[in-house]
Protein backbone atom coordinates (compact mmCIF):
# COMPACT_ATOMS: atom_id res chain seq x y z
CA UNK A 1 0.00 0.00 0.00
CA UNK A 2 2.66 2.31 1.09
CA UNK A 3 4.52 1.53 -2.47
CA UNK A 4 1.31 2.47 -4.19
CA UNK A 5 0.97 6.11 -2.69
CA UNK A 6 4.76 6.82 -3.38
CA UNK A 7 3.97 5.74 -7.13
CA UNK A 8 1.22 7.91 -6.82
CA UNK A 9 3.08 10.73 -5.36
CA UNK A 10 6.08 10.48 -8.32
CA UNK A 11 3.50 10.74 -10.91
CA UNK A 12 1.81 13.65 -9.53
CA UNK A 13 5.21 14.58 -9.44
CA UNK A 14 6.43 14.54 -12.46
CA UNK A 15 2.96 15.73 -13.95
CA UNK A 16 3.64 18.81 -12.25
CA UNK A 17 6.86 19.63 -13.46
CA UNK A 18 5.98 18.74 -16.68
CA UNK A 19 2.95 21.21 -16.68
CA UNK A 20 5.24 23.73 -15.26
CA UNK A 21 7.77 23.23 -17.67
CA UNK A 22 5.38 23.41 -20.74
CA UNK A 23 3.92 26.81 -19.20
CA UNK A 24 7.02 27.94 -18.89
CA UNK A 25 8.13 26.68 -22.30
CA UNK A 26 4.47 28.93 -23.69
CA UNK A 27 5.32 32.08 -22.07
CA UNK A 28 8.67 32.04 -23.07
CA UNK A 29 9.63 30.52 -26.33
CA UNK A 30 5.57 29.27 -27.01
CA UNK A 31 2.98 31.22 -28.75
CA UNK A 32 2.25 33.10 -25.18
CA UNK A 33 5.48 34.26 -25.51
CA UNK A 34 6.23 37.64 -26.20
CA UNK A 35 7.71 39.05 -29.70
CA UNK A 36 11.19 39.17 -30.17
CA UNK A 37 11.67 42.38 -31.98
CA UNK A 38 14.95 44.89 -32.78
CA UNK A 39 14.85 48.09 -32.15
CA UNK A 40 16.80 51.37 -33.75
CA UNK A 41 17.40 54.94 -31.94
CA UNK A 42 15.88 58.07 -33.76
CA UNK A 43 18.93 59.90 -34.38
CA UNK A 44 20.58 63.40 -35.95
CA UNK A 45 22.22 62.75 -39.13
CA UNK A 46 22.99 64.45 -42.75
CA UNK A 47 20.09 62.69 -45.33
CA UNK A 48 21.87 62.11 -48.51
CA UNK A 49 19.39 61.89 -51.05
CA UNK A 50 18.90 60.84 -54.02
CA UNK A 51 15.85 59.65 -57.02
CA UNK A 52 16.07 56.23 -59.08
CA UNK A 53 14.33 55.78 -62.72
CA UNK A 54 14.78 54.07 -65.66
CA UNK A 55 15.40 55.53 -68.76
CA UNK A 56 16.60 55.22 -72.33
CA UNK A 57 18.72 56.83 -75.26
CA UNK A 58 17.94 59.60 -76.88
CA UNK A 59 19.21 62.02 -79.23
CA UNK A 60 17.93 65.22 -78.34
CA UNK A 61 18.73 66.52 -82.17
CA UNK A 62 17.43 64.02 -84.86
CA UNK A 63 17.39 65.30 -88.86
CA UNK A 64 15.24 63.67 -91.32
CA UNK A 65 17.15 64.58 -94.71
CA UNK A 66 14.91 65.01 -97.57
CA UNK A 67 14.09 66.76 -101.46
CA UNK A 68 11.77 69.79 -100.82
CA UNK A 69 10.13 68.66 -104.29
CA UNK A 70 9.59 65.13 -106.07
CA UNK A 71 12.29 64.30 -107.53
CA UNK A 72 14.69 60.56 -108.23
CA UNK A 73 17.38 59.12 -106.31
CA UNK A 74 20.00 59.38 -108.18
CA UNK A 75 23.55 58.92 -105.53
CA UNK A 76 23.53 57.91 -101.98
CA UNK A 77 26.63 58.57 -100.34
CA UNK A 78 26.54 57.51 -97.34
CA UNK A 79 25.04 54.66 -94.66
CA UNK A 80 23.98 53.25 -91.57
CA UNK A 81 26.63 54.48 -89.21
CA UNK A 82 29.27 56.55 -91.14
CA UNK A 83 30.12 59.81 -89.42
CA UNK A 84 29.93 62.71 -91.58
CA UNK A 85 30.40 66.48 -91.44
CA UNK A 86 27.94 69.80 -91.59
CA UNK A 87 27.83 70.47 -95.13
CA UNK A 88 28.81 67.02 -96.42
CA UNK A 89 26.96 65.10 -99.09
CA UNK A 90 24.73 62.68 -97.96
CA UNK A 91 22.94 61.97 -101.44
CA UNK A 92 22.20 63.53 -105.05
CA UNK A 93 18.84 63.50 -106.95
CA UNK A 94 18.49 63.74 -110.59
CA UNK A 95 17.56 66.68 -112.21
CA UNK A 96 15.99 65.80 -115.16
CA UNK A 97 15.47 68.63 -117.27
CA UNK A 98 16.34 71.19 -114.40
CA UNK A 99 19.63 72.31 -116.45
CA UNK A 100 18.29 72.87 -119.36
CA UNK A 101 15.71 74.82 -117.80
CA UNK A 102 18.04 77.14 -115.86
CA UNK A 103 20.15 77.44 -119.41
CA UNK A 104 16.75 78.65 -120.68
CA UNK A 105 16.29 81.15 -118.28
CA UNK A 106 19.99 82.35 -118.58
CA UNK A 107 18.97 83.15 -122.27
CA UNK A 108 15.21 85.04 -121.37
CA UNK A 109 16.85 87.28 -118.97
CA UNK A 110 20.01 88.30 -121.59
CA UNK A 111 16.83 89.24 -124.08
CA UNK A 112 15.45 90.84 -120.88
CA UNK A 113 18.20 93.05 -120.31
CA UNK A 114 18.69 93.98 -124.04
CA UNK A 115 14.94 94.73 -124.08
CA UNK A 116 15.76 97.04 -121.39
CA UNK A 117 18.55 98.52 -123.48
CA UNK A 118 16.34 99.58 -126.25
CA UNK A 119 13.93 100.97 -124.15
CA UNK A 120 16.13 103.02 -122.67
CA UNK A 121 17.52 104.45 -125.62
CA UNK A 122 14.04 105.09 -127.08
CA UNK A 123 13.01 106.74 -124.01
CA UNK A 124 15.92 109.28 -124.71
CA UNK A 125 15.35 109.76 -128.01
CA UNK A 126 11.35 110.54 -127.11
CA UNK A 127 12.37 112.70 -124.22
CA UNK A 128 14.65 114.29 -127.02
CA UNK A 129 12.21 115.32 -129.67
CA UNK A 130 9.96 116.33 -126.12
CA UNK A 131 12.54 118.85 -125.58
CA UNK A 132 12.83 120.44 -128.95
CA UNK A 133 8.80 120.27 -129.11
CA UNK A 134 7.73 122.75 -125.86
CA UNK A 135 10.95 124.81 -126.71
CA UNK A 136 9.34 125.08 -129.91
CA UNK A 137 5.62 125.77 -128.99
CA UNK A 138 7.46 128.33 -126.37
CA UNK A 139 8.78 130.37 -129.40
CA UNK A 140 6.00 130.35 -131.75
CA UNK A 141 3.87 131.05 -128.85
CA UNK A 142 5.37 134.37 -128.24
CA UNK A 143 5.63 135.10 -131.69
CA UNK A 144 2.03 134.63 -132.03
CA UNK A 145 1.19 137.10 -129.41
CA UNK A 146 3.58 139.92 -131.33
CA UNK A 147 1.69 138.72 -134.63
CA UNK A 148 4.81 137.34 -136.34
CA UNK A 149 3.42 134.11 -136.99
CA UNK A 150 -0.46 132.86 -137.01
CA UNK A 151 -2.20 131.59 -134.16
CA UNK A 152 -3.09 128.51 -135.60
CA UNK A 153 0.44 127.75 -136.45
CA UNK A 154 1.39 128.29 -132.62
CA UNK A 155 -1.26 126.07 -131.52
CA UNK A 156 0.05 123.47 -133.88
CA UNK A 157 3.25 123.47 -131.86
CA UNK A 158 1.63 123.68 -128.31
CA UNK A 159 0.26 120.45 -129.61
CA UNK A 160 3.81 118.82 -130.78
CA UNK A 161 4.86 119.40 -127.41
CA UNK A 162 1.78 117.85 -126.16
CA UNK A 163 2.07 114.55 -128.25
CA UNK A 164 5.85 114.10 -127.60
CA UNK A 165 5.27 114.07 -123.60
CA UNK A 166 2.43 111.62 -123.93
CA UNK A 167 5.08 109.64 -126.09
CA UNK A 168 7.87 110.38 -123.41
CA UNK A 169 5.70 108.96 -120.96
CA UNK A 170 4.88 105.97 -122.86
CA UNK A 171 8.63 105.39 -123.09
CA UNK A 172 9.46 105.45 -119.50
CA UNK A 173 6.45 103.08 -119.06
CA UNK A 174 7.72 100.69 -121.36
CA UNK A 175 11.39 101.08 -119.85
CA UNK A 176 9.68 100.63 -116.22
CA UNK A 177 8.50 97.78 -117.70
CA UNK A 178 11.08 96.00 -119.18
CA UNK A 179 12.78 96.81 -116.07
CA UNK A 180 9.93 94.64 -114.23
CA UNK A 181 10.38 91.47 -116.60
CA UNK A 182 14.34 91.55 -115.85
CA UNK A 183 13.68 91.67 -111.99
CA UNK A 184 11.25 88.46 -112.71
CA UNK A 185 13.29 86.63 -114.79
CA UNK A 186 15.92 87.06 -112.62
CA UNK A 187 14.10 85.51 -109.67
CA UNK A 188 12.89 82.90 -111.82
CA UNK A 189 16.63 82.06 -112.53
CA UNK A 190 17.62 82.05 -108.96
CA UNK A 191 14.53 79.73 -108.09
CA UNK A 192 15.79 77.45 -110.68
CA UNK A 193 19.56 77.71 -109.29
CA UNK A 194 18.58 76.91 -105.91
CA UNK A 195 16.10 73.86 -107.15
CA UNK A 196 19.53 72.65 -108.25
CA UNK A 197 21.36 73.53 -105.71
CA UNK A 198 18.92 71.42 -103.63
CA UNK A 199 18.99 68.19 -105.55
CA UNK A 200 22.45 67.95 -103.26
CA UNK A 201 21.57 66.55 -99.64
CA UNK A 202 23.74 68.14 -97.65
CA UNK A 203 24.42 67.47 -93.52
CA UNK A 204 22.89 70.12 -91.64
CA UNK A 205 25.33 69.44 -88.72
CA UNK A 206 28.04 67.15 -87.58
CA UNK A 207 26.67 64.25 -86.59
CA UNK A 208 26.26 60.23 -87.11
CA UNK A 209 23.98 58.59 -90.25
CA UNK A 210 21.75 56.10 -88.24
CA UNK A 211 19.19 55.11 -91.44
CA UNK A 212 19.16 55.08 -95.20
CA UNK A 213 15.50 55.11 -96.57
CA UNK A 214 16.20 54.94 -100.01
CA UNK A 215 18.58 53.70 -103.20
CA UNK A 216 19.39 54.84 -105.95
CA UNK A 217 15.90 55.19 -108.79
CA UNK A 218 13.75 55.35 -105.83
CA UNK A 219 11.16 58.40 -106.51
CA UNK A 220 10.41 60.62 -103.43
CA UNK A 221 7.74 63.13 -102.54
CA UNK A 222 8.56 66.71 -101.07
CA UNK A 223 9.64 66.40 -97.36
CA UNK A 224 10.17 62.72 -97.54
CA UNK A 225 13.17 61.33 -95.65
CA UNK A 226 16.17 59.72 -97.35
CA UNK A 227 18.70 59.98 -94.75
CA UNK A 228 17.80 60.35 -91.00
CA UNK A 229 20.80 61.01 -88.77
CA UNK A 230 21.76 62.42 -84.95
CA UNK A 231 23.69 65.03 -83.27
CA UNK A 232 26.01 62.68 -81.35
CA UNK A 233 26.74 65.11 -79.04
CA UNK A 234 22.82 65.30 -78.38
CA UNK A 235 22.32 61.95 -76.76
CA UNK A 236 20.26 61.87 -73.64
CA UNK A 237 19.05 59.82 -71.14
CA UNK A 238 15.61 60.41 -70.87
CA UNK A 239 14.38 59.03 -67.60
CA UNK A 240 11.04 58.23 -66.67
CA UNK A 241 11.06 58.84 -62.22
CA UNK A 242 8.58 58.97 -59.79
CA UNK A 243 6.83 62.44 -58.94
CA UNK A 244 6.86 61.58 -55.59
CA UNK A 245 10.85 61.35 -55.33
CA UNK A 246 11.11 63.83 -58.44
CA UNK A 247 9.65 67.05 -56.43
CA UNK A 248 13.43 67.92 -55.13
CA UNK A 249 15.42 67.51 -58.88
CA UNK A 250 16.92 70.71 -60.31
CA UNK A 251 18.55 70.86 -63.60
CA UNK A 252 22.22 71.00 -63.13
CA UNK A 253 22.24 68.03 -60.38
CA UNK A 254 24.53 64.87 -60.68
CA UNK A 255 23.76 61.54 -61.41
CA UNK A 256 25.25 58.47 -62.35
CA UNK A 257 23.98 56.50 -65.58
CA UNK A 258 24.65 52.91 -65.44
CA UNK A 259 23.82 51.24 -69.03
CA UNK A 260 22.59 47.89 -69.71
CA UNK A 261 25.55 47.12 -71.77
CA UNK A 262 28.05 48.16 -69.16
CA UNK A 263 26.22 47.41 -66.01
CA UNK A 264 29.19 47.34 -63.63
CA UNK A 265 30.22 50.75 -65.06
CA UNK A 266 28.26 53.92 -63.93
CA UNK A 267 28.97 56.65 -66.47
CA UNK A 268 28.98 60.57 -64.65
CA UNK A 269 26.10 63.16 -65.82
CA UNK A 270 23.92 65.84 -65.18
CA UNK A 271 20.58 66.83 -65.16
CA UNK A 272 20.03 68.92 -68.21
CA UNK A 273 16.25 69.30 -68.49
CA UNK A 274 13.45 68.30 -66.30
CA UNK A 275 10.01 68.03 -68.56
CA UNK A 276 6.94 70.64 -67.67
CA UNK A 277 4.51 67.90 -68.95
CA UNK A 278 4.43 64.64 -66.45
CA UNK A 279 2.18 61.20 -66.96
CA UNK A 280 -0.76 61.29 -64.74
CA UNK A 281 -1.32 57.72 -65.44
CA UNK A 282 1.91 55.87 -64.13
CA UNK A 283 2.34 59.36 -61.64
CA UNK A 284 6.09 59.88 -63.40
CA UNK A 285 7.90 62.86 -64.65
CA UNK A 286 10.80 62.92 -67.19
CA UNK A 287 14.28 63.97 -66.15
CA UNK A 288 16.72 63.81 -69.32
CA UNK A 289 20.11 63.67 -68.10
CA UNK A 290 23.32 64.30 -70.33
CA UNK A 291 26.34 62.31 -70.08
CA UNK A 292 29.65 64.40 -68.73
CA UNK A 293 31.65 62.76 -71.15
CA UNK A 294 29.70 60.08 -73.53
CA UNK A 295 31.38 56.85 -74.25
CA UNK A 296 31.74 55.55 -77.67
CA UNK A 297 29.36 53.35 -79.81
CA UNK A 298 26.00 54.58 -77.69
CA UNK A 299 22.87 52.35 -78.80
CA UNK A 300 19.74 54.75 -79.45
CA UNK A 301 16.65 53.01 -77.38
CA UNK A 302 19.31 51.11 -74.84
CA UNK A 303 17.89 51.22 -71.24
CA UNK A 304 19.68 52.43 -68.32
CA UNK A 305 18.96 52.81 -64.85
CA UNK A 306 19.81 56.60 -63.19
CA UNK A 307 20.21 57.94 -59.62
CA UNK A 308 20.08 61.41 -59.49
CA UNK A 309 21.78 62.92 -56.40
CA UNK A 310 19.75 65.44 -54.68
CA UNK A 311 20.85 68.59 -52.04
CA UNK A 312 21.86 66.82 -48.49
CA UNK A 313 19.36 67.71 -45.65
CA UNK A 314 21.45 68.40 -42.75
CA UNK A 315 20.32 67.75 -39.25
CA UNK A 316 17.64 65.68 -40.31
CA UNK A 317 15.99 63.16 -37.15
CA UNK A 318 16.82 59.75 -39.23
CA UNK A 319 14.93 56.31 -38.58
CA UNK A 320 15.23 53.53 -41.17
CA UNK A 321 12.48 53.13 -43.62
CA UNK A 322 11.61 49.99 -42.66
CA UNK A 323 10.50 51.16 -39.27
CA UNK A 324 7.64 52.69 -41.16
CA UNK A 325 4.78 51.37 -41.41
CA UNK A 326 1.33 52.41 -42.22
CA UNK A 327 -1.87 51.19 -40.17
CA UNK A 328 -5.56 52.06 -41.55
CA UNK A 329 -4.41 53.98 -43.91
CA UNK A 330 -2.03 55.78 -41.55
CA UNK A 331 1.47 56.22 -41.41
CA UNK A 332 4.08 55.75 -38.30
CA UNK A 333 6.16 53.67 -36.02
CA UNK A 334 5.69 50.91 -33.31
CA UNK A 335 7.27 51.65 -30.01
CA UNK A 336 7.61 49.78 -26.78
CA UNK A 337 6.01 51.30 -23.81
CA UNK A 338 6.07 48.80 -20.69
CA UNK A 339 7.02 45.76 -22.72
CA UNK A 340 3.70 46.33 -25.27
CA UNK A 341 3.57 47.14 -28.62
CA UNK A 342 2.12 50.64 -29.24
CA UNK A 343 1.89 53.02 -32.32
CA UNK A 344 2.45 55.87 -32.97
CA UNK A 345 1.90 58.41 -35.80
CA UNK A 346 4.89 59.92 -37.38
CA UNK A 347 4.95 62.72 -40.63
CA UNK A 348 7.34 61.41 -42.70
CA UNK A 349 9.59 63.54 -45.33
CA UNK A 350 11.83 62.56 -47.40
CA UNK A 351 13.19 58.90 -48.06
CA UNK A 352 16.58 57.69 -49.41
CA UNK A 353 17.28 55.22 -51.51
CA UNK A 354 19.62 53.02 -48.88
CA UNK A 355 16.58 52.73 -46.45
CA UNK A 356 16.74 56.39 -44.34
CA UNK A 357 13.77 58.19 -43.85
CA UNK A 358 13.65 61.61 -42.63
CA UNK A 359 11.07 62.34 -39.52
CA UNK A 360 8.90 65.86 -39.54
CA UNK A 361 6.82 65.01 -36.71
CA UNK A 362 6.35 62.78 -34.13
CA UNK A 363 9.35 61.30 -32.55
CA UNK A 364 12.44 62.93 -31.09
CA UNK A 365 16.31 62.31 -30.60
CA UNK A 366 16.89 58.86 -29.05
CA UNK A 367 13.28 57.68 -29.21
CA UNK A 368 13.13 54.12 -30.31
CA UNK A 369 11.71 52.44 -32.99
CA UNK A 370 10.71 48.94 -33.76
CA UNK A 371 12.64 47.97 -37.19
CA UNK A 372 11.68 44.28 -37.22
CA UNK A 373 9.99 41.58 -35.13
CA UNK A 374 9.36 37.86 -35.06
CA UNK A 375 5.74 37.92 -36.03
CA UNK A 376 3.16 40.12 -36.84
CA UNK A 377 2.57 42.93 -34.40
CA UNK A 378 -0.51 44.37 -33.20
CA UNK A 379 -1.92 46.82 -30.74
CA UNK A 380 -0.22 45.98 -27.33
CA UNK A 381 1.26 42.72 -28.28
CA UNK A 382 4.00 41.83 -25.35
CA UNK A 383 7.33 42.53 -27.15
CA UNK A 384 10.79 41.99 -26.19
CA UNK A 385 13.40 44.35 -27.34
CA UNK A 386 17.49 43.78 -28.80
CA UNK A 387 19.44 46.59 -29.65
CA UNK A 388 22.68 46.24 -31.79
CA UNK A 389 25.34 46.31 -29.78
Amino acid sequence: MLAIDRKRVLFAAAAIALVAAAATFALTKGPFAPLEVGVVAAKRATLRQSAFGIGTLEARLAYAVGPTQAARVLKVHVDHGDVVKAGAVLAELDPVDLADRLAGGESALARSRESVRAADAQAREVASRHQVALANARRYGELAQKGFVSRELADNRQNEAQVTRAASDAAQASLAAARHDVERLARERDALAKQLGNLKLLAPVAGVVITRLAEPGTTMVAGQAVIRMIDSASIWVRTRMDQARAGEIRVGDTAQVALRSRPGTPLPGRVARIDIQSDAVTEERVVNIDFVAPPPQLSLGELAEVTVAQQPLVDALVIPSAAVKSVNREKGVWRIDGGRARFHAVRIGAQTLSGESQVLEGLAPGDEVIVHSSGQLKQDARVQASRPE
